[in-house]
């Protein structure tokens, strides 16, 4: 048997698959198309400028200079960054960079220590 997604709105368990491919919860009467809810499904990969698989509370070495805005210094190429946080934003990698302070960083300038 399907197991259907629960509803995006109120996390009813009582969705149901009306016959033109959309899913609808008739405890909110509000409906998705089911491509969407298998597209939620995926996990996202992030991987640095090499290639390499990132996870969260990995060391990673800075692979060129990066000057952050509103910012006097810059951060030289081969810094290294202990202790990564993965997050899904416009900027990959939340971290702490001694001199700096909190930041936030691109996989693509990146590369795993």
């Amino acid at each position: 048997m399907q197991t259907l997604p629960p509803c995006p709105q109120c996390q009813s368990a009582y969705t149901y698959e009306d016959g033109a491919g959309q899913y609808v919860c008739p405890e909110c009467a509000h409906e998705w198309p089911a491509q969407a809810a298998a597209a939620a499904d995926t996990v996202r990969v992030y991987k640095d400028a090499s290639g390499n698989i990132l996870q969260d509370g990995d060391t990673v070495t800075v692979i060129k200079d990066l000057k952050p805005k509103g910012s006097g210094g810059v951060i030289k190429q081969g810094t290294k960054v202990k202790n990564i946080r993965l997050v899904d934003a416009d900027h990959d990698i939340d971290c702490k960079i001694d001199g700096f302070g909190a930041m936030s960083l691109k996989t693509e300038f990146v590369r795993k220590a």
